[in-house]
């Protein structure tokens, strides 16, 4: 298990945390735990106010490639793939890549980018359709901490089931008090509200060897 940050190249722009301190904001965060067109096209207090596809995975899926030495006969699990963005970066990075992406939002399936719609279904990142090892790497970016307590141990359980060596999650968490009051003030869909150490905690308690890093609203 190794701290690792393999996405300081994706564009991180400073949150408006503003927009969404409100007295709906409950409200808001059933809208966008709904994960249909309201979260990732609708307003942007609800989800992200318009998700599409701009490039901006490339960078990043080049540092995974060059970090886990990937080629064009590897294999890749996006877990949260949403319109699959990142996969369609893997295949044009790396033609012949098997890859697969599942998501809970039948939304963003169905508007999944062309090159890898027939690769990607909806599906609950708790119980993973794909035989044990069938994947060099498998990706969890900002998604098991939307499950409970014991769906989260459950999905991680999953991802290591499913990958043959590799694997990598990123999860919304906090390092001290302010930035645990920007992560509560601007979270919508997570259920898993976490502090760097208590993430670790239960990294070990389900056996979890892959990397892993954090989404920091600072």
């Amino acid at each position: 298990m190794k701290e690792v940050f393999l996405l300081d190249l994706y564009p991180n722009k400073k949150k408006p945390i503003q927009d969404r301190i409100a007295p709906d904001i409950e409200d808001r965060r059933k809208i966008a735990r709904r994960f249909d067109k309201e979260f990732f096209d609708g307003d942007r207090g609800n989800g992200y106010g318009g998700y599409y596809y701009d490039g901006r995975w490339k960078p990043v899926v080049k540092r995974f490639i060059d970090y886990y030495g990937l080629t064009s006969q590897s294999s890749v699990l996006d877990i949260g793939c949403a319109k699959g963005f990142m996969l369609r970066d893997f295949v044009e990075a790396l033609p012949g890549m098997r890859v697969a992406g599942i998501d809970i939002s039948q939304y963003g399936i169905e508007n999944a980018e062309e090159i890898v719609k027939p690769y990607v279904q909806v599906g609950n990142a708790v119980v993973l359709p794909y035989p044990d090892k069938s994947f060099d790497l498998v990706i969890s970016i900002n998604v098991v901490h939307n499950l409970d307590r014991e769906g989260c141990k459950k999905a991680i359980r999953e991802m290591m089931r499913v990958s043959k060596r590799f694997k990598y999650i990123q999860v919304d968490s906090f390092r001290n008090a302010k930035e645990e009051q920007n992560l509560k003030n601007w979270y919508l869909t997570a259920k898993l509200i976490l502090g760097t150490e208590e993430w670790k905690e239960i990294f070990k308690e389900v056996g979890y060897d892959g990397e892993y890093y954090w989404t920091i609203i600072e």
